[in-house]
């Protein structure tokens, strides 16, 4: 089937199978209703018409992409057994490696191709996913606002002059216009759950050590985990069933096994939890705007319904940046050091390394891991009485393009923690936290709310997760840009 007929049959303009999401695309290939070039042909035709718009990709993998997706239709045709994800386009964060690429990390300060896929990219490959480009990021992930001087600004699906936050947000506005029906992020301090929040997605940040992140040992020491973006709960469910566990000899953290898979996970009742709600702000950041605060408290009243029993409780809530603040610099400094042209790095940037170089040290790194360990404990106690915490995460709908314009190191620091600090808390304590759609603002724009699960517990959050979007479905919202 031609690229051109394929639009025709589904809908032109607006066609319903951008939005089928990965479950939906992989039971077409698999079904031979679509073949795994076509769709892959299909998304590229998306992003020729949107990426120009919305600045998403910083690597279209055409050819690549085309011919990986045409060995897959290859190895169908042999009656060789599918891999869950055979044939689905998925788009990669530019701080994984993608052999035969070069790993920007949002920058232009690097020329070396990767030689070979880190590990996430493999087991998507494995997989049978189609790696159809990389996507843009603020250079090295150190801000919520996915704006760089190499790549510029990168615009939200739901109003283009909206910023996606970040730093997954070229992940997050590719997969929220429908360009790709999923993406890989990462999160430091918030970076799946934040773009999911201002861009309508669902993002799950999985449990520390959950998904490796090989050839690398860490993400920003403690801090950091690799995941998926996606429209709904079954599709991140799906990769992460895919993705998910360590490289041995490389990994520094390893999570505890599911007592099952995170699909299976998606179809069963979460049961009735007890859910504390709350409002309150880390220490480092402002508080949740009214209507947002609104928004949490129409879940809270959802989950009710539902059976559950929500209570008021904020997490016993200290100051987390003498745990936090060493960690993310340390990581951003061993990045900036691989670094083929360092003259090309944002001062900011540059800025941020100088002080992370001393963090990396035999006394100072690990002290701040020993810290974060001290105060995760105090804050997790509220998992003695509470299975789940129900809190904001992001304080209001998305803000305005140009976070990151003409202002400098600190004016961008102190934007960047009050944009996260609902999300930054939750990677300190290293448990998995998820960003759930919960309906619209009166301009249009998302609002979100965080699912926080006890460590290790995963499967709780996606089974209440797919609850609430059973309850009060998202997925099938289209952006302006779509």
């Amino acid at each position: 089937m031609s690229t051109s007929k394929l639009a025709e049959t589904t809908g032109g303009s607006s066609p319903e199978l951008a939005f089928e999401g990965v479950a939906g695309m992989a039971e077409k290939v698999a079904g031979r209703a679509i073949s795994a070039r076509e769709l892959t042909a299909y998304c590229l035709d998306r992003i020729d018409r949107l990426d120009p718009r919305l600045g998403a990709f910083v690597a279209v993998l055409r050819e690549e992409a085309l011919a990986e997706a045409a060995a897959l239709d290859e190895r169908q045709a042999r009656g060789e057994e599918l891999g869950p994800l055979h044939g689905v386009p998925i788009a990669i964060k530019d701080e994984n490696h993608v052999r035969g690429v070069v790993t920007g990390y949002g920058t232009g300060a690097f020329d070396r191709v990767a030689e070979a896929d880190s590990a996430v990219v493999a087991r998507l490959r494995e997989a049978g996913a189609v790696i159809i480009g990389k996507t843009a990021m603020p250079e090295f992930g150190i801000y919520p606002f996915t704006e760089s001087i190499t790549h510029g600004h990168t615009r939200n699906p739901w109003d283009p002059e909206k910023s996606t936050a970040g730093s997954s947000g070229g992940t997050a506005a590719a997969v929220a216009s429908g360009m790709v029906p999923a993406g890989i992020g990462g999160d430091g301090g918030g970076s799946i759950r934040l773009p999911s929040a201002w861009c309508g997605l669902f993002g799950l940040k999985p449990q520390r050590g959950r998904v490796s992140t090989a050839p690398n040992s860490d993400l920003w020491k403690s801090l950091g985990t690799l995941g998926p973006l996606t429209r709904s709960v079954r599709d991140s469910a799906l990769i992460y069933d895919a993705i998910s566990g360590t490289t041995p000899g490389v990994d520094r953290f390893t999570a505890e096994p599911w007592p099952i898979t995170l699909s299976e996970a998606a179809v069963r009742e979460p049961g009735r939890l007890r859910i504390a709600l709350s409002l309150a702000p880390p220490a480092f950041t402002t508080s949740v705007d009214a209507a947002t605060a609104s928004a949490v408290r129409r879940m809270a009243d959802l989950l009710a319904d539902l059976g559950h029993e929500v209570i008021e409780q904020d997490p016993d809530y200290v100051e987390l940046a003498a745990a936090f603040s060493p960690q993310m610099a340390a990581g951003v400094a061993e990045e900036a050091a691989r670094a083929d042209h360092r003259e090309r790095l944002d001062r900011r940037t540059l800025t941020l390394a100088a002080l992370g170089r001393p963090a990396n040290n035999r006394v100072i790194e690990p002290a701040a891991e020993a810290l974060a360990a001290r105060l995760s404990a105090k804050i997790l106690g509220i998992f003695d009485t509470v299975d789940v915490v129900l809190c904001p995460t992001v304080p209001s709908t998305a803000w305005p393009l140009g976070q990151l314009d003409d202002v400098g190191f600190v004016k961008a620091s102190a934007r960047g923690l009050r944009a996260a600090g609902y999300t930054i808390v939750w990677n300190v304590c290293g448990n998995p936290a998820a960003a759930v759609p919960a309906g619209f603002d009166v301009t249009g724009m998302p609002y979100s709310v965080q699912l926080v699960g006890r460590p290790h517990d995963e499967p709780t959050l996606v089974s209440l997760a797919a609850q609430i979007e059973a309850a009060q479905p998202w997925a099938h919202a289209r952006p302006r840009l779509s």
